[in-house]
């Protein structure tokens, strides 16, 4: 009898470690980079300060599905994107377009979203009519962007980085600039608020597509991340993103 109260204390004691364990592990957590200042993919909600946007509820829905516990940690673009190749946070997503340079230092997962570069201009404007209009112009483009990349390249023209892209579109409204290039979603939804102030001239003339970047130190987490987008997109989660987020922005 003596024996059998040992050996089920023992199991006892052996269920409760057990659980306790499996309470201490609990989900995943995972620090989440992202530039704020990119709407309708990311922005800053004006009563809460918390990150809203497309890219916001993507992210949570990915959460959802594979278990993790998400930490937004809000910073700017190039510094988001120097701290993801450093591994200093564990997965970044903000607009961010997948490019072979980037390939080189972090880990991306499948595309989500396509995008491309398009000018932006002041309404009245007559003098740019596309990109080709650029050179010898005065242009901006946010920091660390594949619009700064693009900007860059304009022979002839005068090229302005900026931290924050609103304030590049603030500078054309007002004659400072001559035009911005930046991601097509993002320049139509400044649009959309700005009708009588800004339009865009000539065709997207970049094919871009989005990703979701990790620490080039977890592929464990990239498979979590694309395994859990293949079956929001499956679920038709993406198409209910761009109901609530994008439509409002195309011309």
């Amino acid at each position: 009898m003596k024996r059998a109260i040992v050996l089920v204390l023992g199991l006892i004691v052996l269920a409760s470690l057990v659980l306790a364990g499996c309470k201490a592990a609990g989900p995943e957590k995972v620090r989440v980079v992202m530039d704020a200042t990119w709407p309708p993919f990311e922005t800053l909600d004006e009563t809460t300060k918390a990150p809203i946007g497309f890219d916001v509820d993507l992210m949570n829905a990915i959460a959802t599905k594979e278990g993790l516990q998400v930490e937004f940690v809000n910073i700017p673009f190039d510094s988001a994107l120097t701290g993801m190749a450093q591994c200093q946070y564990d997965v970044a997503i903000s607009a961010i377009t997948i490019t072979d340079e980037r390939k080189k230092s972090m880990l991306f997962s499948d595309p989500y979203f396509s995008a491309g570069q398009i000018v932006t201009v002041a309404k009245d404007n007559q003098d740019i009519n596309s990109k080709d209009d650029l050179p010898g112009k005065k242009i901006g483009a946010m920091i660390g962007t594949t619009g700064a990349i693009e900007a860059e390249k304009i022979q002839g023209a005068e090229y302005k980085a900026y931290d924050t892209i609103d304030l590049a579109f603030l500078d054309v409204m007002s004659g400072q600039l001559d035009a911005v290039i930046a991601d097509n979603p993002l320049a139509l939804g400044f649009i959309g608020q700005n009708p009588d102030k800004i339009k865009a001239v000539g065709p997207v003339f970049t094919d871009e597509n989005y990703g979701i970047a990790a620490c080039n130190k977890k592929p464990e987490l990239l498979d979590k991340i694309n395994k859990g987008l293949a079956a929001i997109k499956a679920d038709g989660v993406i198409d209910q993103l761009v109901q609530k987020w994008l439509v409002q922005t195309k011309p």
